[in-house]
């Protein structure tokens, strides 16, 4: 069962309620998001996943959408691993993150997608890289580099990649604007 609780004013994420078969194991959330991903757009994908022993139950033996488990804990990232931002780049891209979402705690490794990004929240993200970076990119590269790890390793190779093509005159226009020379 799929819910779209609110996280913030105006904004829904999907969450999915899971009850594994008895004969079977519950399967992990790596499979069942490559899984849809291959059926589904990325943002129909929930980005936050509920496993239950089972569903709870009206009277009537439907289920109770108002008995379900507030899923707001694992879309704040309480169910996370975390590893913390490793370089100043990562620090940033993080910083970034956490603030277009709305969560707290981003780690090096978690993805864009999985904590509920989406196309809109993409293009705020390109945004707020640009200001910080002064680097121009295209919105493909956080569909590519979905996690922070990589794509501050994007950002950063942008940056240089810019930086090399400076001519040596535009770098000393730029060290004497800084006060530098």
């Amino acid at each position: 069962m799929v819910t779209a609780p609110r996280t913030a004013p105006g904004e829904r994420r999907l969450a999915a309620y899971l009850v594994a078969r008895p004969d079977s194991p519950m399967p992990g959330v790596a499979e069942l998001r490559g899984h849809l991903g291959a059926l589904l757009p990325e943002y129909m994908i929930p980005s936050v996943w509920v496993p239950l022993d089972a569903f709870p139950l009206t009277a009537s033996k439907k289920i109770d959408r108002n008995a379900l488990p507030d899923a707001s804990a694992a879309l704040a990232g309480g169910a996370r691993e975390h590893l913390a931002p490793r370089d100043p780049a990562e620090q940033a891209v993080a910083a970034i993150w956490s603030e277009v979402l709305g969560l707290e705690r981003i780690g090096a490794q978690d993805d864009f997608f999985a904590l509920g990004g989406h196309s809109l929240l993409a293009t705020r993200v390109l945004a707020r890289l640009r200001e910080t970076f002064a680097v121009e990119l295209p919105l493909r590269l956080l569909f590519e580099a979905t996690t922070v790890a990589r794509l501050s390793e994007a950002v950063s190779e942008a940056v240089e990649a810019d930086v090399a093509a400076l001519s040596d005159q535009e770098v000393a226009g730029l060290l004497a604007e800084e006060g530098l020379r």
